[in-house]
């Protein structure tokens, strides 16, 4: 899937160039293309493609205990989860993410009713940094309007490798809500409105960052920007149903044995600043794009392309 882009746009580039070569008269290339039952057989196809995908997905419900033992969800009946191995074939295969950015996901969290492939669904990445206790002592000092620009250059830096590696452009446009601690949960809360050069649509990741004893536990959900309000409210129940164990929590702390974190809360929201400090590879920002089913759609140029060769074929 790394170069699943380059390869769409290559394919769908060469389709001109077999038609200037092939000796079919304008009428009968008229003739030869895609019917209405042609595109209900692709839609057929794209949809049995869908569907198989999401069967091979092993869904978990109920209590579910993070790998490393340091957090449990205990699912309520309107979420379901996905272990870090289906979770990477979503965000990369079916989302269109580079593989290093899923390459540490603990798994996701995905609403009980709608499949990841569908219109308005969307997911909650975890993540897990255990880099030590981290010090809320910055809270009420952190300038976020600058965090935000440290953030927004960031992502244009990155850009470049990402169109070498044929994925699309990112821009972070602004927040989508300005990041909020909670310091009596040890809860940081924030959103944020990216925008994806091959798409119209705006993409949103809602972030909160739960302090632990040992680390912090990410929980950044990806949704389209218009699912703001309805994203907000569940993720109050996401965080009901999400807890450190006993022992991990950040009120356990042992400032005595317990290794205290190198950065504050600025660098949880900012990567600018964490890259300042060398950490940047550790707790770089999530910039996660919801490009549903990107790889059946590629599939359903092959089908077409492979139909239009068949047919040239026939009439050579």
């Amino acid at each position: 899937m790394k170069t699943v882009y380059a390869m769409l746009a290559l394919l769908l580039a060469s389709i001109p160039s077999w038609a200037e070569d092939s000796a079919t008269p304008p009428a009968t290339a008229q003739a030869a293309s895609p019917s209405e039952d042609t595109a209900a057989s692709h839609d057929a196809e794209q949809a049995a493609a869908i569907a198989k995908f999401e069967s091979s997905l092993a869904f978990q419900n109920g209590s579910v205990a993070l790998p490393g033992g340091f957090a449990t969800l205990n699912l309520s009946n309107n979420f379901r989860f996905l272990g870090a191995e289906d979770a990477r074939r979503v965000l990369v295969e079916a989302w269109g993410n580079p593989p290093e950015s899923a390459k540490d996901v603990l798994g996701m969290v995905f609403p009980a009713d709608v499949g990841p492939a569908a219109h308005d669904g969307w997911a909650v990445v975890i993540t897990y940094e255990k880099d030590g206790y981290v010090k809320d002592t910055d809270a009420e000092s952190i300038d976020y309007d600058k965090l935000l620009k440290e953030m927004q250059e960031g992502a244009a830096a990155e850009n470049d490798d990402r169109r070498k590696q044929g994925y699309p452009t990112v821009q972070i446009a602004g927040w989508a809500e300005r990041p909020y601690y909670d310091k009596a949960a040890h809860k940081l809360y924030w959103a944020r409105e990216l925008r994806f050069n091959d798409s119209s649509d705006a993409t949103l990741n809602y972030d909160i960052r739960v302090l632990g004893r040992y680390g912090v536990l990410s929980l950044n959900a990806v949704a389209g920007i218009g699912q703001l309000a309805k994203v907000k409210q569940d993720m109050r129940e996401v965080l009901a149903f999400t807890d450190f164990n006993q022992g991990h929590r950040y009120a356990d702390f042992n400032d005595s044995t317990d290794k205290v974190a190198a950065y504050g809360l600025a660098a949880l929201v900012a990567g600018g600043v964490a890259a300042k400090m060398g950490l940047f590879a550790k707790i770089g920002i999530l910039l996660l794009s919801l490009k549903k089913v990107l790889i059946f759609a590629v599939a359903g140029v092959g089908a077409v392309l492979f139909k239009f060769l068949k047919g040239r074929s026939s009439n050579s």
